[in-house]
């Protein structure tokens, strides 16, 4: 009763341990930012694999050594522990050697022999790993026991040739024993179909061998070892082929199973950092080349240590280069900003200069108000006397009235415009500060650049001028058609005061004859202003030498406004 409980709270454990781990079984493709982030989450997986191997711990410290049932737990402990860590697999297949030597089992202790052999040879302890194998004779063991035999001596010497001078001798050897190793398999088994494709990829049939491992990778369900293994495999058939981009997709793929099944003891990484080295993918490649270095130490795998070794100085050596051009070109951008700091602190001194003048400007302007509405006052207290003791002056009168009624109405916006454009650059001195503050120096200098506001001022501008000259001569459109012939005169659009032309002769009518000053006034070249009253000119129905003095009699003040 009892041992039938223990295993299903075994079997239990096992697969809410595999679900955990393996959070989707379907299949999908992986790219390199899926794997940089997975990398960093390595413990959680760890994390798992640990939990299920206490759990298998705990049930084996419970059972008593005349259990036999301890020696499934134990071979179980060892199988968990292989791929992750050796020495506590190790430990674990030596317990199981024990156990099975106690049970005088003797299946059960050369299984045990030859898990050792495996282990020994992975740690890198190829004189342990040899010793045990040539103290077994295959005659010795059971069908499934020899194909454990022969794949032990099949990677042992695949393991020696990779470190030793000698490689075609032991590779020769090597591939002896996975002939031997094919004769045993069953050639429908998965495994027999992995060593078969090997086999032809050694032999450059490299069609063949990926027909039969795309066949098997579409054929897992699980998100496990051998399917890692199938992706690595598959990465080697394309390298062969030399296509990078499908060789760097099976290499991906492999790393993201190592990593969700907590495998340490893998190929994988280390080879893709080793291929996006040479793609000149540097951040990349450092990252799983550190990965690969973390994994084959934790696992005290020496052979994979000493392969990562070779490679990380060279892709630490160019990651070191690469961050230090960085760095290079972060100083240069500091620099930069720091020139355009200083700028931008000239720029404020400079606009706090100006708007301090402004303040000048606008006491003087109001002193200057006062003194102009003490001699407004004057004037007219003077043009009443000339009115009523001389009214032969009174045509002189009347235009002096008009001057000051115009005098008083630009003088009366001017100031409002004046203190309008005081409170639009104390605006835009506060937007610039809180640019600054904000550290929005692209938005400055585009701000700083744009014309935008000047066009809109501008516009503005002539907008205030054309309303103010309309309520002091409401008639001046109508009037000035008069002098042009019929067909010439102007027709204003929808929302249209005034148009170019006719903005040029009410600036005539204030007395400003000089085109230089329209020029400037109206912001067009003074051979352009030139050309427009030239052009006017000819259109009028009146002798052309006479038509800028009519253009001065033109309207009547409006004595509302």
């Amino acid at each position: 009763m009892y041992r039938p409980l223990l295993l299903l709270l075994l079997l239990l454990v096992t697969i809410s341990s595999s679900a955990t781990l393996c959070q989707t079984a379907g299949r999908y493709d992986a790219t390199l930012t899926d794997l940089i982030p997975l990398i960093d989450r390595k413990q959680d997986f760890m994390d798992v694999k640990e939990m299920k191997i206490q759990e298998l711990a705990r049930t084996f410290n419970q059972l008593s050594t005349r259990d036999t049932i301890k020696y499934s737990i134990a071979n179980q402990l060892y199988k968990e522990y292989t791929p992750y860590k050796l020495d506590s697999a190790i430990v674990y297949a030596e317990y199981s050697l024990q156990l099975a030597q106690q049970y005088r089992d003797e299946d059960w202790v050369m299984e045990s022999y030859l898990d050792l052999a495996a282990l020994h040879f992975t740690a890198g302890m190829y004189i342990d790993s040899y010793n045990i194998l040539t103290s077994i004779s295959s005659e010795q063991l059971s069908q499934h026991l020899r194909v454990k035999y022969y794949d032990a001596w099949k990677r042992l010497y695949k393991f020696y040739s990779s470190a030793n001078h000698y490689d075609e001798q032991y590779e020769a050897k090597s591939n002896t024993y996975r002939d031997s190793l094919l004769h045993e398999l069953d050639p429908q088994n998965n495994q027999y179909q992995i060593v078969y494709a090997e086999k032809l990829l050694d032999h450059q049939k490299t069609e063949e061998a990926k027909k039969i491992l795309i066949h098997l990778l579409d054929k897992s369900e699980e998100e496990d070892h051998e399917r890692a293994i199938l992706c690595f495999a598959l990465a080697t058939v394309f390298k062969q082929e030399g296509n990078i981009l499908l060789q760097r997709k099976y290499l991906i793929q492999s790393s993201v199973y190592d990593i969700k099944n907590a495998i340490k003891e893998n190929a994988a990484m280390q080879a893709l950092a080793s291929l996006l080295y040479e793609t000149e993918h540097i951040e990349e490649a450092y990252k799983c080349i550190q990965s690969s270095m973390e994994d084959a130490i934790f696992c005290n795998a020496r052979f994979r240590t000493y392969e990562a070794s070779q490679i990380f100085p060279i892709i630490d050596s160019a990651y070191q280069e690469n961050e230090a051009q960085k760095k290079s070109i972060l100083t240069l951008f500091l620099a930069v900003v720091c020139i355009l700091s200083i700028f931008l602190t000239i720029a404020i001194i400079y606009v706090y200069r100006q708007m301090k003048r402004i303040n000048r400007v606008r006491e003087e302007l109001f002193e200057a108000n006062q003194r102009l509405q003490e001699l407004n006052v004057q004037l007219n207290t003077t043009n009443e006397a000339l009115h009523t003791t001389n009214l032969e002056v009174s045509s002189v009168n009347k235009e002096l009235a008009e001057a000051n009624h115009i005098k008083e109405a630009y003088i009366g916006h001017f100031l409002d415009l004046c203190s309008t454009y005081i409170d639009k650059l104390e605006h835009f001195q506060t937007v610039l500060k809180k640019m600054v503050m904000g550290g929005k120096m692209e938005e400055l200098l585009k701000r700083l650049k744009s014309r935008d506001m000047i066009e809109r001022e501008v516009k503005e501008l002539f907008s205030t001028f054309d309303h103010i000259f309309l309520h002091i001569y409401p008639n001046f459109v109508e009037d000035f058609n008069s002098l042009l012939l019929e067909e010439e005169r102007f027709v204003l659009k929808n929302n249209e005061l005034l148009n170019t032309e006719l903005r040029i002769f009410a600036l005539i009518r204030l007395g400003i004859t000089d085109s230089s000053k329209i020029a400037g006034f109206l912001h067009y070249s003074t051979n352009t202003i030139y050309s427009y009253r030239t052009r006017i000119r000819n259109k009028a129905r009146v002798p052309r030498e006479d038509f800028d003095d009519m253009v001065m009699k033109i309207g009547r003040i409006n004595k509302i406004y």
